[in-house]
């Protein structure tokens, strides 16, 4: 039966069906074909699977992200990004992943720094001078970062699976997101120099405070909520609804740039958005009950136990999985499914639940622009009117810095524990 299943997932992949879809009815077959367990158990698991008061945090950081952009702050941290490396060979591309390092530390959501500053940037981009497929990818590669860099919607889901802490998977992802991000700006200034791409004039001291002071409300979200969270003034679910709150006020009294008329849009584009990511989320807590009625997590466990005695290959192998898992299903869905196999292992191996969710999450976020699933590089690949085939072929050399970075995190983690080690040492 398992065999069959594992069969009837593959195909209904193959036949570009949705992957919550897949995961629903793979869940539903399996069982449909378990005469101990009642048909009921899947709308029951998927309904439970949804009831978390972590769980709203997804919607509530989505609708952050959009207010940003409805509000034109995503405009208004292009230029202050602009102001800071526009002066560097390629200035216009090094601003788009400086952008979406601080964007990611407002919202957590890497689709929308994708949609929000890729509609901007890439056309920009575009009249620069740069070629499409360049504008593409950075645009791509560096929102995978908005999941990386706290808060992080994605790092709030795994600790709510695991009893982490969300605040030490915070501070332990800042090093780590911005080597990735400082890994692609020199990445970019290679390709500048050989391909002799524009730079800006340096920003006067003038200009650059008033730039500062402007979007300074902005700046101070990711301050405010990682500081709360840590402090312990609010949960992380809490941070994401005042995230929310904080960023519709800025939007509409201080920058004046939003309207209440803009608002139903706003949240019928949330809901969309969100719906993706929870349904896929419900269908796994479904599945989740079958993979339990086969033991999968007893069975992975004694094959670690019998064939692995070292724990850096462990994760190299963990690494490889999520690689090929993340092709093809969201973050999300995927850690419902398989961390709670995989941690009693780590745990074995003597691998904390905060480096383990590190690793998850930053192999799951190349999934983000890793094709047939790649819903970043889709949404570049769409603005920019560039096909997936060249988009993909641009967006690998990035794909190498962020996996550059994953491995040298895997091997030397405590380059990315000094942060949290420092702040809070109760953490670890």
């Amino acid at each position: 039966m398992g065999l069959l299943l594992v069969a009837i997932f593959l195909v209904l992949m193959f036949i570009g069906i949705p992957i919550a879809f897949v995961i629903g009815i793979v869940a539903l077959l399996g069982i449909l074909g378990i005469p101990y367990i009642p048909e009921v158990s899947v709308p029951v698991k998927m309904l439970n699977g949804l009831n978390s008061f972590v769980l709203l945090a997804v919607p509530l950081f989505i609708l952050a992200a959009n207010l940003m952009n409805h509000g034109q702050i995503s405009q208004k941290l292009i230029n202050l990004a602009l102001s800071i490396v526009g002066h560097i060979r390629g200035g216009l591309a090094h601003a788009n992943i400086l952008v979406s390092m601080i964007f990611a530390g407002v919202s957590g959501a890497s689709q929308a720094d994708t949609a929000g500053v890729g509609k901007i940037l890439i056309p920009n981009m575009k009249k620069q001078g740069y070629d499409t497929a360049t504008a593409v990818s950075v645009t791509a590669a560096s929102s995978t970062i908005g999941v990386i860099i706290p808060p992080s919607i994605p790092m709030i889901i795994f600790a709510g699976l695991t009893n982490a802490s969300v605040g030490a998977l915070f501070l332990a992802g800042i090093v780590p997101g911005v080597l990735v991000g400082l890994g692609m700006m020199v990445l970019i200034y290679f390709y500048s120099i050989k391909r002799g791409y524009p730079r800006y004039e340096r920003t006067s001291l003038a200009k650059f405070s008033k730039l500062l002071m402007e979007t300074l409300p902005a700046l101070l979200t990711p301050v405010i909520l990682i500081g709360g969270i840590i402090s312990g003034v609010f949960t992380a679910t809490e941070a994401a609804a005042f995230a929310s709150l904080y960023t519709l006020f800025v939007s509409m009294f201080y920058y004046k740039t939003l309207k209440v008329k803009d608002l139903p849009k706003i949240l019928v584009d949330t809901l969309t958005l969100s719906s993706l990511s929870l349904f896929a989320l419900a269908a796994a807590s479904a599945l989740g009950e079958l993979l339990s009625y086969y033991q999968l997590a007893s069975w992975v466990q004694e094959f670690f136990a019998n064939n692995i005695d070292s724990k850096f290959v462990f994760l190299l192998i963990i690494i490889l999985f999520f690689l090929f898992i993340g092709t093809f299903m969201d973050a999300i869905p995927a850690m419902i499914l398989f961390i709670p196999v995989i941690l009693p292992v780590a745990l074995h191996f003597e691998i904390s639940p905060v480096l383990l969710g590190l690793i998850t999450i930053m192999t799951l976020a190349v999934g983000l622009v890793t094709p047939p699933y790649g819903l970043c590089l889709l949404l570049a690949a769409k603005i920019g009117e560039l096909s997936i085939e060249k988009s993909f072929r641009a967006v690998i050399p990035f794909i190498a810095v962020i996996l550059a970075v994953l491995i040298f995190v895997a091997f030397f983690p405590n380059v990315a524990f000094y942060i949290p080690k420092l702040i809070s040492p109760s953490f670890f």
